[in-house]
């Protein structure tokens, strides 16, 4: 028996830029609420909200100043009640993101821990100078130092992510606990489970200095440590267990062999996780460094996790990623096909599927122009970073305009009306100006939209156990074709998917059950970046 969250798709919904309804320029949950019908028709069974808490943004909410509370901009507790409530009656689960490696400097515990005689100071990692400088020499995802020095403390505080996110200390049985009911208190109010932020960091093992050789220095002391499981199973035990739910982590520098520890059912942990392998295929060692993408690097990478899990968290995007046409497709010639193929793709995997807002319309990377354009923290700091290392400026742009997690924080393109319909007001970040061809409303009514056939295979997958529950089997990996089986009781899908602009000659038996081009039938010809799913029933 299958649980819910493997028969249904979930849609990440990135609020501060999907819908704004008071002409403020940032999107709400209001706005939310309005496309739930939308969401409805498209197939959606459950909604992943990013942050919504209170928060001062220094990092677009991924920096919390108070879990229990709606941050302004977004509405009210009221809104998102309505929200809960709207979803539920669309048969829609809502899964909201979980933030709690850190919380922001702005909240009520950081603010007292800075006292070293508080009841909170504990709750954080504070450590005294060692010989006048940091207490080791750990280094920051965000391309920074990852020590702060409080004068008002007179010790240094760990921040593995920007300054003002304080890295919580789960030595401290209190923390555990606080999050424990932060857990229940959302799920209490009707959500149906957590997204984990960077969830297998939570556990510091040791405060060492760290190997140089590492991607990050330190890490060896933080990543998948026991600490960490320890952690992920009492929450288990006294929250997640207790509620019809599920938890899917992301889960920084995993192995499959670390994956399978955290989302082994037997061990009580997590249900899933997003791993990063296959989005890094197309750089050198950090994202900042591209090189060319390869369709033969990326599908064997896939496979890889396909058959060293029992199932799969599926994404091509999401908030920290840039878009998946403009990256492993292609967004020029072949826009529609490639974005098509890559739907096939993404929904025929074995696990449940995760389509990032603006997917469905085949949403490309941004078109700006200078940094004064970017907003997101990360981006800045590296960008300040290569200019200390004396990279051109040019160079600097062209890493900064690639990787960018602001490609997939550009408002949602609703409609060809002034700022693409999200907006009465100043959008918060620029708008990519392809929206007056890309967007929800000509799609809609273009029976052979991207967003048209999204909501076809959205169904196919619905409808076919196979898709669901199949087993899978990689056929051919290279960088012109992915092909794989999917077999289930006495029946066997075989998926053929074109990375290549080019016509190609490809072995496929049985009848069409979708194709990308909407074809009916087959004949041994893939045209380019078409995707075929072929059905046949198994021989006893």
């Amino acid at each position: 028996m299958s649980n819910w969250w493997q028969d249904r798709v979930v849609y990440q919904i990135y609020p501060r830029s999907f819908q704004d309804t008071n002409g403020d320029g940032i999107g709400d949950i209001p706005g939310i609420i309005s496309h739930l019908p939308e969401l409805s028709e498209l197939g959606v069974g459950i909604l992943w909200l990013s942050p919504v808490y209170c928060s001062p943004n220094d990092d677009n909410g991924y920096d919390i100043s108070d879990y229990r509370n709606i941050q302004p901009e977004f509405g009210t507790m009221a809104d998102m009640d309505r929200l809960i409530a709207g979803a539920g009656n669309l048969d829609i689960k809502v899964v909201m993101d979980l933030v709690i490696n850190h919380t922001s400097d702005e909240h009520e515990w950081f603010q007292k821990s800075r006292d070293p005689k508080s009841p909170y100071r504990n709750y954080y990692i504070w450590r005294p100078a060692v010989n006048g400088g940091p207490p080791n020499n750990w280094t920051s995802f965000f391309a920074e130092k990852c020590w702060e020095y409080d004068k008002l403390s007179g010790e240094y505080y760990l921040h593995l992510f920007s300054k003002k996110q304080p890295d919580l200390n789960y030595h401290n049985p209190a923390v555990l606990g606080e999050v424990e009911n932060i857990m229940r208190f959302w799920l209490d109010k009707g959500v149906s489970g957590f997204r984990c932020d960077v969830i297998n960091l939570l556990y510091k093992a040791s405060l060492e200095d760290g190997t140089k050789k590492m991607i990050l220095t330190g890490s060896e002391h933080y990543i998948s440590r026991n600490g960490t499981h320890e952690v992920l199973r009492r929450l288990r035990k006294d929250v997640l267990d207790h509620y019809d739910c599920f938890a899917v982590g992301e889960t920084v520098f995993v192995t499959p062999a670390m994956a399978h520890d955290l989302c082994d059912r037997s061990r009580g942990e997590l249900d899933m996780v997003f791993s990063f392998e296959h989005m890094e295929t197309d750089q050198y060692i950090v994202k900042w460094f591209k090189r060319r993408f390869r369709a033969g690097r990326f599908v064997k990478i896939i496979t890889k996790w396909q058959d060293a899990l029992e199932w799969n968290a599926n994404y091509f995007e999401n908030h920290d990623q840039p878009r998946s046409v403009s990256r492993f497709g292609n967004d020029t010639e072949y826009w529609k096909e490639s974005a098509k193929m890559l739907a096939v793709c993404l929904l025929s995997l074995r696990g449940t599927p995760y389509i990032f807002q603006g997917q469905e319309i085949g949403m490309t990377n941004f078109d700006f122009k200078t940094m004064d354009e970017i907003r997101d923290i990360e981006s800045h700091n590296v960008y300040r970073l290569l200019r200390h290392m004396h990279f051109p400026k040019g160079i600097c742009w062209n890493i900064i305009r690639v990787s960018s997690r602001d490609n997939a924080r550009t408002p949602m393109q609703w409609s060809n009306s002034a700022n693409a319909g999200f907006t009465t007001g100043m959008p918060w970040l620029g708008i990519n100006q392809n929206y007056r061809r890309i967007n929800v409303y000509d799609q809609k009514k273009d029976s052979s939209s991207i967003r048209k056939f999204y909501q076809k295979m959205i169904a196919v997958r619905g409808q076919s156990d196979t898709l669901k529950y199949g087993s899978f089997h990689a056929l051919h990996t290279t960088n012109r074709l992915f092909a794989f089986e999917r077999e289930y009781s006495g029946e066997k899908l075989t998926v053929l998917l074109s990375f290549s602009p080019k016509k190609q000659k490809v072995t496929g038996q049985g009848s069409v059950l979708i194709a990308s081009s909407g074809r009916t039938s087959y004949d041994g010809v893939l045209a380019p970046y078409e995707a075929v799913i072929l059905i046949s029933e198994v021989k006893a």
